[in-house]
Parts: C-alpha cells; structure tokens; sequence
C-alpha cells in the first residue's frame, strides 16, 4: 500500500498540470469573446446613461450580455434572434404590469405568457429563455423614471450594440475553422492506414480499433460545419472580413467532399472488419489501402496548399486504373472485390473534387 501513495500522488500532480493547461487554452479562446462582450457592454452603457439620459440602464447591460455570449456560433442572425426573445419578454412584462400591477401571481402570469409567446415565435429554446429572464426583470425592477417601457428602448440599444460588435469587431476564432478540418482528415488516414494494417496482418483487433476511429469523424464533420456556417455569416456581415470570403468558399467545398470522403472510409472500415475474421492477410487490398491514405491525406492539405490538391488528383488518376477486382492480388473471392468496388466509389469523388467531370472520372477507372 505504501508504495502505491507516490503513484498516487505522481497522478494527481499530472492530473493538475492537464487541468491547468485546459484551463489556459480554455481562456485563450475566450480571449476574442471576452473583448467583444466588453466593448459592446461599454458602449451599450455609455449610449443608454449619457446620450438617452438613462439612470440605470441594466436591460441595455445584460441584453448585450446575453446576446453576444460565449458561443462559437456568432452568426449575426443567432444574434438577432437573441436579440428579438429579448425585446419579446420585455414587451409581453411591460403590457402586463400596465394591465394588472406587480405582485406574485402577475409574476406567474408574466413568466407564463412570455414563455408562450416565445414558444409560438420561435422553435429555439434560447429564444424562449431570453424572453423568460428579461420578463422577470421588468416584473421585480421598480419602473424606471421613463416608465415601464423604457427598459424596451434599452433593449433596443443592447440589440444594436450587439449587432454592430458581431460586425465591426468579429471574432477572429470564429474564423480559424481550419483546426476542424485537420483534425478530420487525420482521422480520416489514421483509419485507412489501420484498415490498411488489418488486412496486410489479418488482424481482427487493427480492423476494430480502425472502424472505431471512422466512427469518430461525424462529431468532427459536424463541428467544422457549424464553425464554417459560422464564420461564413460573420464574413459576409463584416466589412473588415471580406478578404476571406473566397478562402471560406472553397473550405465549403471541401467540407463537402470530406463527407463523402467519411462515408467511404465508414463503409470500407466496416466491410474489412468483418473480411479479416477468417485471419487471411491479404498485401494486395493492404497497398490499395495504402495509396487511399496518401490520397485523402493530400486533400486534406489542400486546406493549407491548393497545389495538394492537383497532387491528390494525380495520385487518384494513378490508382484508378488498379481498381480492377478481377486483377487485385489475392483479390479472387466477392467479399475482397466488394472492397475494391468501394474504393472505386473513394477515389470517383475524389476525382470529382480535385476537378474532373463525372465522365472524365468514370472513364479513368477499368470497367467492371
């Protein structure tokens, strides 16, 4: 037992060193947010107190909070709709509290009606919840000097505030979309190069470990899609951002391919899982494999190096003519072959990605 304490304590000193370089990647990329939500609290503030003469602008404040936040997706209109469940609460409280006082039961009534509302406007649940905490606001707040509707126009302010923020001060985070974009096409030849290994050894525990790493790509597409919307709308909002709105184009394009592309490895991986039961190695399938990886490797640079791209088309040009199941090496029962027909359907798209037409593709692979 003693001597199992200085691993212990060895594991939780590593434990807290992870924990803290979290920590600080976490804030460095907050960084961009953190600086957006403060200069738009600023001057949401400043024009609320100074220039519309508003004692306690608190609505202004947390409405500029609230609709900036700290989410990647800083699309302008994931803005507004923020925006627009704001002034929805706000409004629905104001009337009320006119209609029938403050009280415990108009709270009730308040937070229930602005709730509905919010509901029937928008399937967002944010939506919904912004609606709800404005409400609560105007319903506890004593009425400011304006009276009870002044809190609207401070909304309106935040609203602004916040649009113009998304605008003229983007988050430059929202734009690095390239780290997703990596990381998937890294998994992407990982896989291969396990479904590769699997059939050159006949390992079953290569092909498993493989198919589990293709199955770890969707969160990965799904990511780098959001990100992309994302940046793609603050670009085409921003007058500072216009330089990279061809760049994001062509990244829109890519993404595209590398879901077919991820959906070919699926469907491979899947099918060698179940081929290297009986044990077989099979080097023929295992090169073909190979040269796959080197392929979808080169299209992912292309992210960085478009001339990745005219590589990848080459070495797609170059493979296609070994996709014959009849002439693969050891490639003599269906269930090989069908892996070869599904690396034919890989390196199809990605020939139509690296620039061939649908007929020039079909016609650099050997009929079947």
């Amino acid at each position: 037992m003693r001597g199992a304490d200085p691993l212990r304590r060895l594991e939780r000193r590593i434990s807290l060193r992870l924990d803290a370089r979290r920590a600080l990647r976490r804030l460095a990329r907050s960084l961009p947010a953190i600086a957006q939500i403060v200069a738009g609290v600023v001057m949401a503030y400043a024009f609320a107190r100074y220039v519309l003469d508003h004692e306690l602008p608190i609505v202004a404040v947390t409405v500029t909070i609230s609709a900036l936040g700290f989410a990647r997706d800083a699309r302008p209109r994931r803005v507004l709709e923020t925006v627009v469940g704001i002034l929805v609460g706000i409004v629905v409280a104001a009337l009320i509290v006119l209609a029938v006082g403050r009280g415990v039961w108009q709270l009730a009534l308040i937070l229930a009606v602005a709730l509905i509302v919010a509901r029937l406007v928008s399937a967002s649940t944010g939506f919904a919840v912004a609606a709800a905490v404005q409400s609560m606001l105007v319903a506890v707040l004593p009425d400011p000097e304006g009276g009870v509707f002044e809190r609207a126009v401070d909304g309106l302010v935040g609203g602004v505030v916040a649009l113009l923020v998304t605008a003229l001060i983007p988050r430059l985070d929202v734009l690095r979309t390239r780290g997703e974009s990596r990381a998937l096409f890294s998994l992407l030849v990982e896989s291969l190069k396990g479904v590769a290994e699997a059939l050159r050894r006949g390992d079953t525990a290569a092909a498993e470990l493989a198919l589990s790493r293709s199955r770890r790509t969707q969160p990965l597409i799904d990511e780098w899609a959001t990100s992309l919307e994302s940046a793609r709308a603050v670009a085409a909002y921003s007058p500072w951002l216009r330089r990279g709105r061809a760049r994001l184009a062509a990244e829109a394009e890519l993404l595209g391919s590398a879901d077919l592309v991820t959906r070919h490895v699926r469907s491979i991986a899947r099918r060698v899982e179940i081929l290297v039961r009986d044990g077989l190695e099979r080097p023929g399938l295992a090169h073909l494999l190979d040269e796959a990886a080197v392929i979808v490797e080169a299209l992912g640079r292309s992210v960085d190096d478009a001339s990745e791209r005219d590589r990848a088309r080459v070495l797609g040009l170059a493979m296609s003519g070994e996709l014959s199941p009849d002439t693969v090496p050891g490639a003599v029962r269906v269930p090989d072959q069908v892996v070869v027909v599904l690396l034919r359907s890989l390196v199809f798209d990605t020939l139509i990605v690296c620039g061939l037409t649908r007929a020039e593709a079909r016609q650099s692979l050997p009929p079947l």
